[in-house]
Parts: C-alpha cells; structure tokens; sequence
C-alpha cells in the first residue's frame, strides 16, 4: 500500500456535495478565462481550476474510499490512485498533477499568472472534469 498521507473519513453524502462545489469551481474558472486577455494576471484563473481540481479529486476519493486527501495536495494524487488503482488513466494523472503543481505559486506566490498557460491548465481541468464526472455517473 502506498503512503497517501493525511486523510479525513466522509460519508456519502460528502461525495454529492463536494461534486457541486467542484462544478460551481469549473464553471468560475471558466467565466473567469472568458474574462481574461492576454496580458492578464491570470493567477485568479488558475487558483479556480486548482480548487476544482481538488474538488473533483475529493469527490472520487469521498465515492469509491470514503476518505479526501487533508493539507498535502501532492497526497490526491496518491489517495486518487490508490482509490482507482489500474482504473486510473496515466493521463488523468498526468493532468492532476500538472494543475496541483502550479498550487502554490498561483495562490500565494508573487508571479504573474500568463494567459496561454492558464489556457493549458483549463484544457488540463477540463479533460479531468469530464473524466471525473463520467466516473460519478451512478453515484
């Protein structure tokens, strides 16, 4: 078993819930961009599709483990994995990853968010949202 750090048990209706929030995340991340032009600080953007990253991360793990990833954004991915197993698309991680990774910059750091990557992250965000809601089907 892999070391997924900390964690935190919920119930099913977490899954439900945290679903919606990660949706209303997708869609500000979205108008936001909309809003955006080149040149822009786009750190904003970029901090919505973070949190809906997370949301969509928490809503998998709360419906197929029970549990969400606490503090250590690197340990979704790991709880994901761990929740999927082989099920989990090398691509989907990939995508997670490359979104979890800007985190700290984007929300707390000093850079300059650039419009052409906060384009990338949203495509990234946007091929893990569909995946994402594909696997709730059901639930």
């Amino acid at each position: 078993m892999t070391r997924i750090g900390p964690t935190k048990a919920v119930d099913g209706a977490y899954a439900r819930q945290r679903l919606g929030n990660a949706r209303a995340y997708w869609q500000a991340a979205h108008d936001e961009f909309d809003l955006a032009t080149e040149g822009s600080n786009t750190n904003p953007v970029m901090s919505q599709i973070v949190n809906a990253a997370i949301a969509y991360a928490d809503t998998l793990t709360a419906s197929r483990k029970s549990l969400v990833n606490q503090r250590d954004h690197g340990g979704a991915v790991k709880l994901l994995r761990e929740a999927f197993g082989r099920d989990l698309p090398n691509t989907q991680e990939k995508q997670l990853r490359r979104i979890l990774a800007d985190k700290d910059e984007v929300q707390y750091g000093v850079s300059i968010g650039r419009y052409s990557d906060a384009k990338e992250m949203l495509a990234d965000l946007d091929e893990f949202k569909n995946w994402a809601e594909r696997q709730m089907i059901g639930n």
